[in-house]
C-alpha cells in the first residue's frame, strides 16, 4: 500500500522529526539517501525506511509513499528516494580519550570534527549545551555516517570537567598565547586526557579555560591569524594519533 496523504499520522510523527525539540523527546531522528540508511542499518539503529520505489530497495520494514510525501519529510532540495527512521545510539562512558566541543555552533563544522575524531581514534565527544545538535540534519550528512560510531554526550562543561578532572583526566585547551606547541608535547605517561576545543568565533570560554591542567597551540605562518575550527581539531587529533596517544 502506498501512503498518499500528507495528512497520514505517521507521516505527521515523522515530520516532526526534523525539529529538535520532538528529535529529543522521541530519541529519533531522520537520515537521507542509501549510504546514511545503511550505515544506521549496520549500526543496529535503522528501525524503519520509507521509499518511493518499493523494490529498489531490499530493507525491512518497508514505508511506500508518494513524492509529495518525501520532500514534506526531506529537508533537500532534491528529496531523496529513500529515508530511514532511526533510533539515537545510547550514551556509554567516557573513553580514556576524550574530546570536548564548547560551543561549536556550525553544523559543518560539527560534521567535520566528528568524522576527524572517529579517523583518529577517538570514541568519546562531550559537547556544551549550547553546542549545535549532532543529530542536525546537515551534521548528519557531514558526518556520512561516521556519527553512528561514536559516542556523544552532551553536559555543562564546567560541572562534567570537574568530575573528569576527580577521575584523574588531564584537561587540554587550545591558547595562541599561553599555549606550548602540540608538536613538543609528550602525553605518554598520562592515562586519560581531554582535549577542550571552543567556538568559531570566541574560542573556549573563560570559565572552561580556568578549568584547564595544560594550554597548547598548533604553530603555523604568522600571516594566518587562525584556522577554522574543525581544520585545528583534525590536526590536534592527528597529533594525538600520531603520539600513540588512546
Amino acid at each position: 500500500m502506498v501512503i498518499t496523504s500528507l495528512e497520514n499520522k505517521e507521516i505527521k510523527t515523522y515530520a516532526k522529526l526534523k525539529q529538535k525539540k520532538y528529535r529529543d523527546s522521541e530519541k529519533r531522528f531522520l537520515v537521507e539517501g542509501k549510504h546514511l540508511v545503511e550505515e544506521a542499518k549496520r549500526a543496529n539503529l535503522l528501525l524503519k525506511v520509507i521509499v518511493t520505489n518499493e523494490d529498489e530497495y531490499n530493507f525491512p520494514s518497508k514505508l511506500m509513499v508518494t513524492q509529495d510525501i518525501m520532500k514534506k519529510l526531506s529537508v533537500l532540495e532534491t528529496p531523496p528516494n529513500i529515508i530511514g527512521v532511526c533510533k539515537m545510539r545510547e550514551e556509554e562512558e567516557l573513553a580514556n580519550k576524550v574530546l570536548v566541543l564548547d560551543g561549536i555552533q556550525d553544523p559543518g563544522n560539527m560534521g567535520t570534527i566528528i568524522r576527524s575524531a572517529v579517523a583518529f581514534s577517538v570514541s568519546s565527544i562531550l559537547l556544551s549545551n549550547d553546542s549545535v545538535d549532532f543529530y542536525h540534519p546537515k551534521v548528519v550528512r557531514a558526518t556520512q555516517g561516521v556519527l553512528f560510531h561514536v559516542n556523544i554526550l552532551r553536559r555543562d562543561l564546567s560541572s562534567e570537567i570537574l568530575r573528569l578532572k576527580e577521575r584523574g583526566y588531564l584537561i587540554y585547551t587550545t591558547d595562541v598565547e599561553d599555549g606550548e606547541e602540540i608538536q613538543n608535547i609528550t602525553f605518554q605517561e598520562e592515562k586519560k586526557i581531554a582535549f577542550v576545543m571552543g567556538n568559531e568565533g570566541n574560542g573556549v570560554s573563560d570559565t572552561v579555560k580556568k578549568l584547564a591542567d595544560k594550554k597548547i597551540y598548533i604553530k603555523m605562518n604568522p600571516l594566518v591569524e587562525s584556522l577554522n575550527v574543525g581544520v585545528a581539531t583534525s590536526i590536534l587529533l592527528y597529533e594525538l594519533e600520531k603520539k600513540k596517544v588512546k
